[in-house]
Order: C-alpha cells, then structure tokens, then sequence
C-alpha cells in the first residue's frame, strides 16, 4: 500500500494516488514489459483504468518522457483533441496534418497517456484517434484508458503486434488482492467483500468504506456514473436487463419493441454499461451480477410486467427453464405450475427446481401443485430429495385422485408409478423388503416410454444389493440403468447413477478409482455447462469421503466444504455428510471440540428441516462413538449403540441409509471396541470374525481392512499379542493395498503407539508425540507461517478457510505462549517441533 504522487519533472497532469492504493505488479508488469506501440485499458467505471495508468506511469524507465493528457470522457471535437494533444506535447499547433507529421517525425521515446477517453460513440474523434495511432513514430507509446471501445482499426495493429489490450475481466481484484486490502480495514471478511463487488474495483472500496451502507453508496455511484450519462430509454433498459438473469438481442426486440430493443442493447454495450458475457456464452449476455443484484433488491413495481414479457419470450423459444423462473419472478403462479408440465424428474436437478418446487408447494397447497399425476411425481420427487418423507406420503397418496384412467394401459402405468415413488419413500425410510417389492412390481409394468421411472427403480435396487453386500448383483443393476439412461441421451441421470457406481467401486476397494470417476463425472457436468448444482453438490461430498479414506485430507476439506454449501442452498438432506466429513477431519487432528461442533449443527438442520431421525440419527452416533472412543469416553460410546443398534437387528430391522453401506458392520465393530475397553465383551473376538467372514465373502475389501485393524486391536487389549500381531499385519496390507488411510489413521488414535509397540511401525520421537501440544494440522499451519506464507496463502495451500487458518494461528500462540507469528516459530523451533 502506498500513496503515490507525479513526478515533478514529467509534464501533464498526472491523478494522485491513494494512499489506499494497492500496488498490481501481475497487471502492470505485463504492460509495462510488451513492447506494443498500443496499450488499451478498455472497462467499464469504477474498474481501476486510471490508478493501473498511473500506476504504469510512474514506473517509466529513465530517459523516457511522460505525458499525461486527461479526457474525463468528454467527446471532444476532433480539431479540440488536435490542439490539446499538441499543447500536451509541446508542439506548435497549425492543424491536423501538421500534428500528423509532427507525430510521425518524433524521435525520442516518450509515453502518451489518453485517460478516460470519450465515453459516448463519436465516429469522427474514433476516426482521428486511429489516424494518430497510424501516424505516429514508434518511439511514441500510446496508454489508452476507456469505458467503450474506440472504432479503430485494431485488428491491424494486432496482426503488427502493435496492441497490448487488458479488459474488464484482468481488471478484476483477485481474493489476495482483496486480503492484502483488508490488512488495512480491519473487521471485514473477504467473502463478504467479494460477494459484494465480486472484485470490481469501486465495489471493493465501497465495501471497505465502513459507512454501514454499501448498497446506497453504490447506488448513488451508479446514479451518477451510469443512469446521468444515459437517455431515459436507455436507463429503463438498463434496469430491466438487470431484473434478467440473461438476455440476448432477440428477447430485447421482444421486450422494447422491434428494431428498438436491438439497438438499446447494441447501445449499453458501446457504452460501457456493465453488459457482460452469460457464463462464456457466445448468444448470451447479462449484467455484471453485484449490480444486477443491487438492483433487484430494490423496489420496482413494473418489474412484473417485465417478467411476464420474458416469460412469454422464453415459451415461444421453448426455453422452459427460463420461463418457469421468469413466471416465479412475475407472480404468476398458475403460468408457472403449468409450465411444469413440461419438466421431467432430471429437471429437478438443474438449477434451483428442487427448492422453486418446494417453495410452491408450502405456500401454495396441492389445489394448486397437484393437479395432474406428473406434478405430483414432481413434488414427490423433490420432498424425497430433501428428506421430507411424511409429506412426501400424502403427496404419493394423491395419485389415487386420478384414477381411474380412460385404458387399461393408462391406468397400469398410474399404478407402477405409484409403486416405483412409494417404492423410494420405502427405500429411504429404511423398510428394504416392501420397498424392493414395490421396485420389482413397478419394472414390470412400466412400459419402455416411462424409462425415468424404470431407471429410478432400478437405481433403488442398484443401492439396497450393494447394502446387501451383494456386489455383482448391483454391478448388474447398475450397469442396465446407465446404459438405459445412455441410450436416451440423459447425462444427468447418467451422472446420478454414477453415483452409485463409486459406492460400488469403493466397497470393490478401489476408492481410488471411484474417486477418479467422479471427477470425471463432474469435469463432464460442468463442460456441458448443464447448472446441475444439487447434483454437483452429492458428487462433491462423495468425493471428500472418497478422498478422507485415503488419507487425502486437503482435497477432502475442499470438496466437504463445497458440497456442504451447495447442498445447504439446494436443500438436500445429504448435506448432513458435509457435516460428517469436516467433523472427522477436525477429529483426526485432535480437535474434537470443533469436532463435535459440527455434529451438533448437522442434528439442529436436520430438525429445523423435519427430516426423519432414520435418516441421520444413527450415522450421527456412529460418528460421535468414533470420536468418544478416542477421547477415551467407552461408557458413552456403548450407551448411544447398543441403543441405535436395535433398530438394525430382529425381524423388524430398518435398512441402513443409502449414502452409509457400511453403517451396521462399523456400529458393530465398534461397540465391540468399547465393550472391551470397559470390559464387559462377550465373545469379542467370534463377533468380528463373523464380521470379517462376512465381509470377506462378499468382496468388501475395504471394510475387510477395517476389521482386521479393529480385530488385531481387541486381540492386543485381551492379551492375545499373536492374533493381534497377524491381524494388524493383513490389515495394513490391505489397507495399503486399497488406499484406505483414514481407517489406520483411527486406529493410531484410539490407541496410540500400538503399531510402534508390535514393532509394525518406527518408534515416535518422545518430542513428536508427548512433548508436541501441536495437531498435525497446526503443525502443517507453522510450518507454512515459517516459511512466509500470508494466512490467505495458508487457506489456499491446505485448501481450507481463511477464518480456519486464523483458528489456528490463535491456538499455536496460546499453546506456545507467544503473541506474535515470529515468536511462535521461534518456540517450535527451540521445543524442537520444527527444523
């Protein structure tokens, strides 16, 4: 940070930095390396053309001559530009040709800088301006700084390698920029700074200002940069564009009248108004999102009509989607519900449908949302995806309204239907016999025209055979289900079963594989630019458990927060496993409070969002067992699963949830582990063994692995040093075979030093182990501090919040007692915690 003024031997009047200003070297060493005649800053106000200029200025090598000529935006007649460009430069003005001559005759190297050239089109100060550029010598360096992009002919000076042009985009503040400019505001966090300006430069000083009202000060910028420098008709278009959420010259014509509505678009661009490309789309345009936001938070009482213009627009385009949420935007309600005819079950993965259609269904009622049977699948579908399965069951029950059919066919197919939803209301609720009843008995009278629901049912199999354990029966599930959902072009559905194809791999003990998939699934998603965000959201989370099985702790914390905050905003019940995997990575490096943090707040969502306790009430149990055992909290952990553990066992028996296979061979196995802490196992070892039988015959090689850690655990803890030593020996194998580290990882923490006692691993260093009052993950912090990393460089090197690094900066100097970074390198380094 520094203020910078012009130096006094350099002509021109060149602005004063700020003493706020943050120096840019990754644009303006670029600019100031080329050896283009050209430079172009071309970018809308407020984006830093002028301070980079600057900036660029002061940097001009010895010998070199600066001029500054500042043009304010004003359109200047030609013959006006003529005579302040000679002033400037110290030439005699007669006229244009003259100027032109003298330009091409200059000699010396000198830097001309035009700031802020004319903001509204004018043709013939574009035409002198490429004139200048063609004329002049090349000694002379033009810097040019403007809203819109002057009519020169530029693809020439490109070809000649003339043209160094930066736009509106490298313009932008980078996240370490906007830290570095936090180190001077204190009390502000980056996310909210950039959620607000998204990097626009004006936005990220407005949002620093401290005023308490960032949104009016912006709206006053916009007032007097923007709205007074355009014609009323420009101005309402601006601010209907702003209400879209994309836009093209055809729906402008449809929206302000043909021939007008083309040429107000054309208009706004030329001008610099913010117009920017629809997720790099080449058809598509929107308006720079901060703004648009700013400007639909305001109140506008025309902006229905306008919603329902677009929505008429996207019907005739067949563009559903969009005329669905334009509808919603317009309070058109019964458009809207009608409009839902149109979408299938894998539309309710795109975009926000699912939460749209629950919201419609609460304020609006089944009157409204269940007229018709393909509704209610709809609503079914979306209620089941967000864990509301009471309300779901009353919606399935309204199929009933809409028999009988006109023909036997019509109502076979009303009725597989129901069965094939009631069959996953059965399936999630935990019930796997009447739910796979209901599946088989839906696939055979779902004709091949109903192939979502055929897949669907499928899918359900797919998950209770792999519950089951029984691998080749899912892999043969699954495969027909892709294989249906390939032949009909659907690569969401394809995408979703996936899904179940890495649980498959995984329980195969191939999680490296499964994670490999996924990420091409995912890679997949985002090239066909599809918007499948509640599905990316499962993916993500399946990838971070994926990735914390094999140890890969970084790249878990990135996909567990990704998909934790995009299943929060699509309100999918799964987001309880975002919870779950930041818990067990806090966990694993000793901080349980933050550990069970994060449990708590998965069972208060899961409440406030009415999802039954079969859902999350045992896998939530199961977690915080784990942890209580490693705390060495045993009595706490028998407790809670010989509880929960009734459920699973007797005639009645519930199902395991989908997104947990393994769930009752771990409550198992565990609450073996702390019988005996606390002494009070029967038949320990036969109980795991049966377990390890049983996982052995079905080729669930990485619960296998598990089970031998956890039987040579228990065989040391009963005096067995034998059983224990062989035990631990074939699962190390395995677990190294199969990349599963998380499971050796737990088993060091819920008995430290075993592996080093059986002589299966090197002793720990009395100073890394007894000594250390560092976690692993602190120590990873330090070590990085050390080495001069800012805590943002931390948070993207870990892969983890900057508001975690600070966490843990905090607990390294109360740990250490020291109050300053220097000093906690300094202790480590003295306890012999670091080299």
């Amino acid at each position: 940070m520094t203020a910078m003024t012009r130096c006094l031997d350099r002509p021109g009047f060149m602005p004063r930095l700020s003493a706020h200003h943050l120096l840019r070297p990754r644009l303006a060493e670029p600019l100031l390396a080329a050896q283009a005649r050209v430079k172009l800053l071309c970018a809308p106000g407020g984006s830093g053309k002028s301070a980079l200029l600057a900036e660029c200025a002061l940097q001009a090598p010895a010998g070199c001559q600066v001029y500054w000529l500042p043009l304010n935006g004003v359109p200047l007649s030609p013959l006006d530009l003529c005579r302040r460009l000679a002033h400037n430069l110290g030439l005699a003005f007669t006229d244009e040709a003259t100027l032109l001559q003298d330009l091409s005759r200059w000699q010396t190297s000198a830097w001309l800088f035009l700031d802020d050239f004319s903001r509204l089109p004018a043709p013939e100060l574009d035409a002198l301006l490429d004139r200048l550029l063609s004329a002049s010598h090349p000694a002379l360096t033009w810097w040019l700084g403007a809203r819109r992009r002057p009519a020169c002919n530029w693809p020439r000076l490109l070809l000649d390698d003339e043209l160094l042009e930066c736009s509106a985009a490298e313009l932008i503040f980078s996240a370490e920029e906007v830290q570095a400019l936090l180190g001077e505001a204190p009390g502000h966090s980056i996310e909210r700074v950039m959620r607000f300006s998204a990097g626009w430069c004006a936005g990220v000083r407005i949002a620093l200002l401290g005023d308490g009202h960032p949104d009016k000060t912006l709206l006053d910028y916009l007032q007097h940069e923007l709205f007074s420098t355009l014609p009323a008709e420009l101005e309402e278009a601006w601010r209907v564009l702003a209400h879209l959420p994309r836009f093209n010259a055809g729906l402008c014509e449809h929206l302000f009248g043909f021939g007008d509505g083309a040429q107000y678009l054309r208009d706004l661009q030329a001008l610099g108004a913010f117009i920017q490309p629809w997720d790099d789309a080449a058809d598509w345009l929107q308006v720079f999102a901060p703004l648009a936001q700013l400007i639909r938070d305001e109140p506008w009482p025309a902006k229905r009509s306008w919603h329902r213009r677009a929505c008429q627009w996207f019907s005739a385009e067949g563009d559903w989607q969009a005329a669905f949420e334009q509808a919603l935007l317009a309070e058109e309600y019964e458009v809207a519900v009608s409009l839902l005819q149109h979408f299938s079950f894998e539309d309710l993965f795109r975009q926000q449908n699912a939460v749209l259609l629950l919201r419609l269904h609460e304020q609006h009622g089944d009157e409204l949302m269940l007229c018709s049977a393909q509704l209610v699948g709809l609503v079914t579908a979306a209620l089941l995806f967000a864990g509301r399965f009471e309300q779901a069951a009353l919606c399935v029950g309204q199929l009933a309204r809409f028999a009988p059919q006109p023909s036997a066919p019509q109502q076979r197919l009303l009725l597989a239907r129901w069965q094939a939803q009631w069959g996953w209301l059965l399936h999630l609720a935990g019930d796997a016999q009447r739910s796979r009843e209901h599946f088989l008995e839906a696939l055979q009278a779902l004709p091949d025209s109903a192939w979502t629901s055929r897949l669907m049912c499928l899918s359900g199999l797919t998950q209770q055979a792999l519950l089951r354990g029984e691998l080749e029966a899912a892999q043969t599930l699954n495969r027909e289900a892709l294989c249906l959902a390939r032949a009909h072009g659907s690569l969401l559905l394809e995408a979703l079963l996936e899904l179940d194809h890495a649980q498959l791999l995984e329980q195969r003990g191939a999680p490296y594989r499964a994670q490999n998939l996924l990420e091409q699934v995912q890679a997949m998603l985002l090239k066909q630019r599809l918007k499948a965000g509640p599905l990316v959201g499962r993916i993500a989370l399946r990838r971070g458990h994926l990735a914390l099985r094999q140890g890969q702790d970084a790249l878990a914390a990135e996909c567990f927060e990704t998909g934790l905050n995009m299943c929060l905003h699509s309100q999918d019940k799964r987001v309880l496993y975002g919870y779950l995997g930041l818990a067990l990575l806090a966990a694993n490096h000793g901080d349980y409070a933050q550990a069970f943090i994060q449990l708590r707040e998965a069972e208060r969502l899961m409440q406030q969002r009415q999802v039954p306790d079969t859902v999350y009430r045992a896998v939530l149990l199961l977690v915080s067992g784990h942890f209580w055992l490693q705390q060495g909290r045993a009595e706490l952990t028998v407790a809670a699963l010989r509880r929960v553990l009734r459920h699973f066992r007797g005639p009645d028996a519930k199902q395991a949830p989908p997104a947990t296979l393994e769930l009752i061979p771990r409550l198992e196995y565990l609450l073996v582990l702390a019988e005996v802490k606390l002494g009070v196992a029967d038949q320990p070892l036969a109980r795991l063994n049966a377990l390890l039988d049983a996982s052995r015959q079905r080729g669930m090689l990485c619960l296998e692995a598990e089970l031998h850690l956890v039987l040579g655990e228990v065989a040391w803890q009963l005096g067995e040093p034998a059983v224990a030593r062989r035990s631990l020996q074939h699962g190390l194998e395995l677990a190294g075979r199969c990349q599963v580290q998380q499971a050796i990882r737990e088993l060091r923490l819920r008995s430290p030093g075993l592996l080093s006692e059986l002589g299966l691993e090197p002793q720990a260093s009395p100073t890394g182990t007894a000594d250390n009052p560092l976690s692993q993950r602190e120590l990873e912090v330090l070590q990085l501090i050390a080495l001069g990393n800012s805590n943002l460089e931390i948070a993207d090197r870990l892969f983890i919040s900057l508001h975690t690094v600070k966490t843990h900066a905090r607990r390294i100097h109360s740990k250490l007692g020291v109050e300053r970074r220097t000093q906690a390198v300094a202790k480590a380094k003295t306890l012999g915690l670091m080299v």
